[in-house]
């Protein structure tokens, strides 16, 4: 689950998730990907780039 919005700033990043995961996917920059939807702080961009789906791998233990 993407968090919704920055732990430092509060800045909403959910809804820059997808269109960051698209861009660095077809071979865009990391850079680049996150200046497209208008990140700006280093720790909105902490947010997306650290990010890791652990939902499958947390999955067999409910």
């Amino acid at each position: 689950m993407v968090p919704v919005r920055c732990f430092t700033c509060g800045t909403v990043v959910a809804s820059a998730h997808e269109r960051f995961r698209d861009a660095v996917a077809a071979g865009t920059p990391t850079k680049e990907a996150l200046d497209a939807p208008g990140l700006e702080r280093f720790c909105c961009r902490r947010m997306l780039v650290s990010y890791c789906d652990l939902v499958t791998d947390a999955a067999p233990y409910e």
